[in-house]
């Protein structure tokens, strides 16, 4: 009798942990940073622990790197090859115009933590309206930090800038990048590090995280800077509506709580990490610094200006100022940088 009590009670017991594995939803996400990188040590490993705790274990994430490059992770997410990813709008010419709202230059310095708050409030206030992003599902949006230009040779001026061959990524740096008649070469981050190592290009406009996470500061070990950036990046991790159909309706509250701001806060932060990395990885190295002079910011605030004009009089419509939207971020700025930071709920690898 005890044998046969035993047997069963491992045959309910066998069923039940069965059950539970059947009822759990794995989130497959696709990630293309390399394995050192904070989107990989920082951001999924954390929402991940958000999840899995807001469901009570029955969602989770599993990562894996390397399904395509950069420029093909929105196509993986949309044909469900992947369940979610993060994107570069800048990687999808002609796709995506609103996001570039966070992308000009402000010559002033701010997180990118804070950034991607306010980025996502205005996301939700204004942009999420014109529905550039059908057919996906908007987990977060989010910000790199301050875009710079990296080159082989000491850089002192802008002026020194025009015929050079200079990676470009898409968005406002290559709109950048022509303004100040530089060669634009487009390259996804992971391909600079080749490209400038064989003589291919002779900098590149890129984030100060990119020094250390693809390996920047061996090449380029020379870098103009300006306060706040020469640009920021505008990306977005986002889900396949049909696989985020199939989270029952209570887990998709639990996950909702957190993503949008706390995930796009999140985004931010790795950002901000990153960036410190980057510089001090540099620093090691000996590279150099170079502060852009006020006559080249003044020449830049006019080329932003007029680039902002451009944008806005080209993706306004109907109900949607894109002038307004911009205000809205920007005011939104401060608002973020005084609110509650996103340090203390950070899990790393």
């Amino acid at each position: 009798m005890n044998k046969i009590t035993g047997l069963l009670l491992g045959t309910l017991t066998a069923a039940t942990l069965s059950s539970q594995a059947l009822a759990q939803t794995t989130i497959n996400v696709s990630s293309w940073g390399g394995p050192n990188h904070g989107i990989n040590t920082i951001v999924w490993p954390t929402w991940k622990s958000w999840i899995e705790e807001a469901t009570e274990g029955r969602v989770t994430l599993q990562v894996t790197e390397d399904l395509g490059p950069p420029a093909a992770q929105m196509a993986l997410v949309a044909d469900g090859v992947a369940d979610a990813s993060w994107i570069f709008h800048g990687h999808m010419a002609g796709r995506f115009e609103l996001t570039q709202l966070p992308e000009f230059p402000t010559f002033e310095d701010f997180s990118s933590e804070a950034a991607s708050a306010a980025y996502w409030r205005t996301h939700q206030e204004h942009l999420a309206q014109a529905n550039e992003h059908r057919g996906l599902e908007v987990m977060a949006v989010g910000v790199h930090g301050p875009g710079q230009i990296f080159t082989a040779e000491h850089v002192e001026s802008l002026d020194e800038l025009p015929g050079k061959r200079l990676r470009v990524g898409g968005g406002v740096m290559t709109e950048l990048a022509n303004a100040l008649e530089v060669t634009g070469v487009a390259l996804p981050p992971t391909g600079v590090y080749e490209a400038a190592s064989q003589g291919v290009i002779d900098g590149a406009m890129l984030t100060l995280e990119g020094l250390r996470s693809f390996r920047v500061a061996e090449v380029l070990p020379n870098t103009l800077q300006v306060d706040g950036g020469f640009y920021r990046g505008s990306f977005a991790i986002v889900m396949n509506p049909m696989v985020w159909d199939r989270v029952s309706a209570e887990d998709r509250e639990a996950i909702e709580a957190v993503s949008g701001e706390p995930l796009s806060r999140l985004f931010g932060y790795m950002m901000d990490v990153s960036d410190e990395r980057g510089v001090a990885f540099a620093e090691e190295l000996g590279n150099t610094f170079t502060q852009a002079s006020e006559e080249d910011i003044a020449m830049l605030g006019e080329i932003s200006d007029e680039l902002i004009d451009q944008w806005a009089d080209k993706v306004s419509r109907g109900d949607l100022d894109a002038k307004e939207a911009l205000s809205f971020f920007r005011e939104q700025l401060s608002v973020a940088a005084d609110g509650d930071g996103i340090e203390s709920r950070v899990v790393q690898e």
